[in-house]
């Protein structure tokens, strides 16, 4: 099934889904998660941000062009309908090859859909 892709843009939304704490980490992106507040229509809703650790303007927006085309190509076909995501941009991600950028953005989305485990909550 594929969803549709909407823009997450105002910084309650990034700040909700930061506040959810369910993260996934590799080496070329960190992707968080979070249900959509209230009934949450069909949609994927993404955002994406890159900071200055990331390194310059140019490179920042190279590494946030370079997430962007990597969520247009997964997220219809693996994003969680009713569920924003936010894209955060590492120092790797202007570098990382495409494939590989593809294959961390599949991977942390499998770690997002698996049920927590037991533990310390």
């Amino acid at each position: 099934m594929t969803a549709r892709l909407a823009r997450l843009k105002t910084r309650g939304d990034f700040l909700r889904v930061a506040a959810l704490r369910a993260r996934a980490a590799r080496p070329g992106l960190v992707v968080q998660a979070a249900p959509q507040p209230g009934e949450g229509g069909g949609d994927v809703r993404v955002g994406f941000t890159a900071s200055r650790r990331v390194g310059n303007a140019v490179a920042r927006n190279r590494a946030k062009r370079r997430l962007r085309a990597a969520a247009s190509a997964v997220l219809p076909r693996r994003g969680r309908p009713g569920t924003d995501y936010v894209l955060i941009a590492r120092a790797e991600t202007g570098t990382r090859p495409y494939a590989a950028l593809l294959a961390d953005l599949e991977g942390a989305l499998r770690q997002l859909s698996r049920p927590p485990r037991g533990g310390k909550e």
